[in-house]
């Protein structure tokens, strides 16, 4: 009998710690949940927060920036210089128009001018009206390779114009002092007229822009204009070829009456 009170003792036992643990797991679970929960109840409270900052401070993402290109660099670096390029050609063309004018055509009276020429010797065109044929030659400057064929060849041939009444004059814008270096190493017999400025070559409309090796600037179009003793404009020679040119000019005096 005692045995049998030893085991329903035991069994009693036995039951208990397994009611002790059931309640223990009970309220661990019961913790757990709860931790669940306020978890859950925080992270409500938390997101209308994390709304609202998102709200007023826009992320970075949001906004992406475009990366750009190279030919969008390219043509930005390329402005300025075609702005350059256009302001530099607007006043080169703004020079040739304003300081090129038209050559007098063939019948027009001559353009009348008072100029310094060699030793300080003035010559005005209008003392040559009913007494002499001209020869007005305007060459780029003084002792230079084409300027010096083109004086030697009207030097070579200075005595038959004196035999058609015609005098020839040259003009360029070096000063009296270069005309006469020239005019004495070469024995130039006819003057040399310094166009300081080149206001008679605008006249008459050989103040031209010229491009030497990709360098523009202004200077003089080598041409001759023949003047009868009217006044008038007999011949044009507006791109003058130094050989032979003083020949054609003869041939022309020949026909004048």
């Amino acid at each position: 009998m005692a045995q049998k009170k030893k085991k329903k003792t035991s069994k009693k036992k036995v039951a208990t710690k397994k009611k002790v643990k059931k309640a223990a797991k009970k309220k661990v679970g019961k913790k757990k949940a709860a931790k669940k929960t306020a978890k859950k109840k925080s992270a409500k409270k938390s997101a209308p927060k994390a709304a609202k900052k998102s709200s007023a401070r826009p992320s970075k993402k949001t906004t992406p920036v475009k990366k750009k290109s190279r030919s969008s660099k390219k043509a930005k670096k390329s402005e300025p210089a075609t702005a350059a390029l256009a302001v530099e050609t607007t006043s080169n063309s703004m020079d040739h128009e304003t300081e090129s004018a038209s050559m007098p055509a063939v019948g027009t009276p001559a353009p009348e001018f008072k100029l310094v020429a060699t030793n300080g010797e003035p010559i005005d065109l209008t003392t040559f009206r009913n007494r002499s044929n001209v020869v007005l030659y305007f060459y780029p400057k003084d002792d230079t390779p084409g300027c010096t064929v083109e004086a030697c060849a009207f030097r070579d041939d200075f005595n038959t114009y004196a035999g058609t009444n015609t005098v020839v004059i040259g003009i360029s814008p070096d000063d009296v002092a270069s005309h006469e270096k020239f005019t004495a190493k070469y024995s130039l017999p006819f003057p040399l007229a310094a166009d300081i400025g080149a206001n008679v070559a605008r006249q008459y409309g050989v103040w031209v822009e010229k491009n030497m090796y990709g360098n523009r600037k202004m200077g003089i179009q080598r041409a001759t204009f023949l003047i009868d003793k009217t006044g008038s404009i007999a011949a044009v020679w507006p791109k003058v070829k130094v050989e032979g040119h003083s020949q054609e000019i003869l041939d022309k005096l020949k026909t004048l009456s």
